[in-house]
């Protein structure tokens, strides 16, 4: 399991919009398993989960995105699992790390882009 979070400015639809689009059409076999959405006065939230196909380690992994909006106070929480064909403990995570790291690219090309 691979985790990343951070807290930043930002407009949360837009941002989700970009982690939707960017995630699906980044890898040939990433696909939005399912989702969720909740508000509350001026809070938000909304979760989404990927799962794409890892040539390296044979197998699929997937990456849960939590992303939280309090006006525009955004917090994001990224976490990956699978990846691993082992029973007892995990060996090959690049699969998991590297899907990771495009949800990571996406979320910094946004900041940068405010």
């Amino acid at each position: 399991m691979a985790k990343y979070e951070t807290r930043f400015p930002g407009e949360f639809n837009e941002l989700l919009k970009r982690l939707e689009v960017g995630i699906t059409q980044g890898s040939v076999s990433a696909n939005l398993e399912d989702k969720s959405d909740y508000s509350s006065d001026n809070v938000r939230c909304a979760v989404r989960v990927f799962e794409r196909y890892s040539m390296i380690g044979g197998n699929r992994v997937s990456l849960a995105i939590t992303l939280i909006g309090n006006g525009n106070d955004l917090f994001i929480s990224l976490i990956t699992s699978g990846g691993s064909k082992a029973v007892f403990f995990k060996i090959n995570t690049v699969g998991e790390e590297s899907f990771l790291q495009c949800a990571i690219d996406i979320v910094d090309e946004y900041y940068r882009s405010r």
